[in-house]
């Protein structure tokens, strides 16, 4: 059993379809106070800074900790959290057409181990649909998604090519934490 430092659904589901025994619970951490110039150095302090306020306060000796971060960049833009709809169509309109790099960053501690893996999995999509993307808006699914991409839904027709593994671009990196369970 491990607890995942995280209020992420979808992290929840990969666990569990992995059969990965897990509980949900979390000290937030501001990633707004990160400066960085590159997204795999941007995911990196997000991961050390949520691994930092939660190991101090749960520790790993109870139950293993898992902590992780996901961005998605396009263009070498990071591509954040959507604010409100217009910053989600802008967002969007960077990924349209484009190779978009989505890279999930990792730690997992016990008292014996600590793993921590920075992978990223690379789209290319084909054009959005202006209709589509109406209704991703519409839809709220894009709320609290890294670069408001959720390659499992809206994205997945779109996609062109994929290099990497798809719970990466999920937001955790189940293939390569598994061996070290």
């Amino acid at each position: 059993m491990l607890r995942l430092c995280s209020s992420s659904i979808t992290r929840a589901q990969l666990l569990g379809a992995a059969g990965i025994p897990f509980f949900q619970e979390s000290i937030d951490f501001d990633e707004d106070s990160i400066l960085a110039s590159s997204p795999k150095n941007f995911v990196y302090q997000a991961t050390l800074g949520k691994y930092r306020v939660n190991y101090s306060t749960f520790g790993c000796t109870d139950f293993p900790l898992l902590v992780a971060d996901t961005v998605v960049a396009a263009h070498n833009k990071i591509l954040r959290k959507a604010k409100d709809e217009s910053d989600a169509r802008d967002i969007l309109a960077t990924q349209s057409g484009s190779e978009v790099a989505i890279i999930t960053c990792m730690i997992y501690k016990t008292p014996r181990l600590e793993l921590m893996d920075i992978s990223s999995t690379h789209y290319f999509f084909n054009p959005f649909d202006v209709d589509d993307i109406d209704r991703y808006i519409a839809s709220g699914d894009w709320r609290g998604k890294a670069g408001a991409c959720m390659v499992e839904g809206f994205c997945k027709p779109y996609i062109r090519e994929v290099k990497g593994y798809e719970s990466t671009a999920m937001g955790l990196s189940v293939e390569v934490l598994k061996p070290y369970l």
